[in-house]
């Protein structure tokens, strides 16, 4: 697992973890049941705090991006496929992105602004 943490950003830490794993999640890099390092071993690997990394595997965790199994340790979770109604809504929003328009990039930088 190769995460890296940008102290230039502008982007806080917590969220660099959070969203490389996401984005490793989701390419296939860290397919589902990879194994995780503890939260402690990432926070010294990257030299941060153990509440920063912690953050960020709790983000995860709600995203339903990974899964904690107790003492077994935490995984990337199983995919799954969006249902019907968030096939829709993505369509519609689309829809209305277009309608209204916006290019695709405005209407990601929309979706991300609403997603945090």
């Amino acid at each position: 697992m190769r995460l890296e943490i940008d102290a230039l950003s502008g982007e806080p830490p917590f969220e660099q973890v959070r969203r490389q794993v996401a984005e490793g999640a989701a390419s296939g890099a860290f397919p589902a049941g990879h194994k995780l390092p503890t939260v402690r071993a990432l926070a010294e690997a990257l030299d941060l705090a153990t509440n920063t990394v912690a953050k960020a595997y709790r983000a995860l965790e709600i995203d339903g991006v990974i899964e904690t199994r107790g003492r077994a340790g935490t995984f990337v979770a199983s995919r799954t496929t969006p249902d019907g109604t968030t096939d829709a809504a993505a369509q519609a929003f689309v829809l209305a992105a277009r309608r209204q328009g916006l290019s695709k990039d405005e209407a990601v930088r929309l979706l991300e602004r609403h997603w945090a």
